[in-house]
């Protein structure tokens, strides 16, 4: 039984419309399943964890990075797998996982893959699956937002991390990573990534692999702000690395302290004053 989660409002209603066509595809092929529609917020983790608790050997997540992430929740520590049919503005992960884009070859592939366990992350007592960080990255993703009823994939990231560049101030952090790796300072940036993409396409993390137990942790010290700019071409092409105020780390787990600070949790953004990372290798089943 394969149990579909649409989030209606997921690429502007194209999540609706990828829906009915997946459904006449599973007919067509005769494969048992049941569809559901999201209509609140954490509202894919209830109906994910149901269909697990129903015995549903997979849940497909149909919408944004929000919504797999969601769905992913909900089927965290059982045998029940993830599909993904990405349906979103940005639909990060997925290239991570190299599923297809488009929606019948997304298919497809989730019936044509077995299922293997993926990393997935906690920070404090929140479950994530492709990137945490904060710094430049949220402000970007502020400036983002409103242009995301116009544009999709890497173009509204884009617009808002231009907009970021002018406006943004280092923030004051405290970092710990793993388990001897101390750092207090004024930082750019600060990525927690399971995954290598944000903001439709843009490499913040681009050699992290999805099972090998560790988070990939990109640091960027602060820079004189008429050299910020200068940063942007190594982020996009994915050499930030090379940069002398960016460090690349690799650990299972991590922590973040900084005032009135404000978190991006695979696009969403929360307030927080401490952040603790925690990477897990067998809560999670994927078709990739």
């Amino acid at each position: 039984m394969i149990e579909l989660i649409v989030n209606p409002a997921a690429g502007n209603g194209r999540a609706s419309e990828m829906g009915e066509k997946v459904v006449q595809k599973l007919k067509a092929l005769e494969i048992p399943f049941r569809m559901h529609v999201t209509d609140k917020p954490g509202h894919a983790t209830e109906l994910a964890r149901q269909a697990a608790q129903r015995g549903a050997e997979t849940v497909i997540a149909m919408g944004g990075d929000g919504t797999v992430t969601e769905t992913a929740a909900g089927l965290r520590n059982t045998k029940t797998a993830l599909g993904i049919i990405p349906s979103g503005t940005g639909n990060d992960f997925i290239k991570s996982a190299g599923i297809p884009q488009n929606w019948e070859e997304a298919l497809d592939f989730i019936l044509s893959h077995e299922a293997r366990p993926v990393n997935s992350g906690m920070i404090n007592d929140q479950f994530f699956l492709n990137e945490c960080g904060t710094g430049l990255d949220v402000m970007a993703l502020d400036y983002a937002a409103d242009a995301k009823k116009y544009v999709r994939g890497l173009w509204p990231y884009l617009y808002g991390v231009l907009r970021a560049l002018i406006a943004f101030k280092p923030i004051e952090m405290h970092i710990e990573i793993g388990d001897d790796i101390v750092l207090d300072g004024k930082y750019t940036v600060c990525a927690v990534g399971n995954g290598r993409y944000i903001g439709g396409g843009i490499p913040i993390t681009p050699q992290a692999e999805l099972t090998d137990g560790m988070f990939d942790i990109m640091v960027v010290e602060a820079v004189p702000h008429w050299i910020l700019p200068t940063y942007l071409p190594a982020l996009m092409m994915g050499t930030l690395e090379k940069k002398k105020a960016a460090k690349r780390y690799l650990a299972s787990k991590c922590s973040i302290r900084s005032k009135n600070m404000r978190m991006n949790m695979d696009g969403e953004i929360a307030p927080m004053e401490e952040a603790h990372f925690t990477c897990e290798t067998n809560a999670l089943l994927l078709h990739w």
